[in-house]
């Protein structure tokens, strides 16, 4: 199991369209991919989950990755949120 944090530095924070593209992205590994802010945690395969969260920028959420796939997952989710969001 590999765990990072990160802070949201989009203004609108995790909202659908970066949603959707968490989504597909975390859809492209075989590790379960799960975000957690607070007391709330989501799997990012789940679009509504995702944002149902309520993620504003200046969040910082948690990062867990556990699978076959996790060094690449982490990479590539790292990646994703620093180009994103």
């Amino acid at each position: 199991m590999r765990t990072f944090t990160y802070t949201i530095k989009d203004a609108l924070g995790i909202h659908a369209r970066p949603a959707g593209m968490l989504a597909k992205t975390a859809k492209a590994y075989e590790s379960e991919i799960t975000i957690t802010k607070g007391e709330k945690s989501a799997i990012c395969t789940k679009l509504m989950a995702l944002m149902g969260m309520g993620v504003k920028c200046g969040d910082t959420i948690t990062v867990t990755i556990s699978g076959a796939d996790e060094e690449s997952a982490e990479q590539g989710m790292r990646e994703f949120l620093e180009k994103n969001l």
